[in-house]
């Protein structure tokens, strides 16, 4: 788990696959016909109620809830011009890594094979070091994207304020060598 979260509490958070076996729904034919728009929104709106009820409970290592910070990523995305299938992304793109959904229920979910691989590839494997996550990030069309947003509300020095010194310090560091690898500044 990477060091800008606390896992959530004994009995939080990790969200029984039953209860989330479903995922969001599939989109029927009559919804398609009504437009992109429509789909788009149905996507996104199950990502992020499935990364609420996984992540419920969590908090961040300011204490806040850890659910503000995925919708100021999935903000930062839509803003950044992802689409709908990059926004579901920045929903779910700390669930594998921090254990509150399975490899195997994103496999089974229904959303878009793209969305799949940017949350792979935004998993950042136990032992694994920055440059290799970083190059698996820079391969995965789309993830960079969504892992700039990830950044820029990670480094906000709004956020970092409210932790201590050598915390906020160590976590700028880190925020600085992941931009440098992705080929990002601090204005991105």
């Amino acid at each position: 788990m990477p060091y800008d979260r606390k896992p959530p509490p004994a009995g939080a958070g990790a969200v029984p696959e039953a209860e989330l076996a479903a995922g969001p729904k599939a989109v029927p034919e009559a919804e398609l016909a009504a437009g992109p728009e429509a789909v788009s929104e149905e996507l996104v709106a199950g990502a992020e109620a499935v990364a609420r009820a996984a992540h419920a409970g969590q908090r961040d290592k300011a204490g806040r809830p850890y659910a503000e910070h995925l919708a100021a990523v999935a903000a930062g995305v839509r803003t950044r011009g992802g689409d709908a299938a990059l926004v579901a992304a920045a929903w779910l793109h700390d669930a594998l890594e921090d254990g509150v959904l399975s490899e195997e229920w994103l496999r089974q979910a229904p959303f878009p094979q793209r969305t799949k691989d940017v949350v792979r590839a935004l998993t950042k494997r136990h032992g694994e070091d920055l440059e290799a996550y970083a190059r698996r990030i820079l391969a995965t069309p789309g993830a960079r994207l969504v892992k700039t947003a990830d950044i820029a509300h990670n480094a906000d020095p709004r956020r970092l304020a409210a932790l201590d010194e050598p915390t906020a310090r160590r976590l700028a560091l880190k925020y600085a060598t992941m931009r440098a690898h992705l080929g990002l500044t601090a204005a991105d």
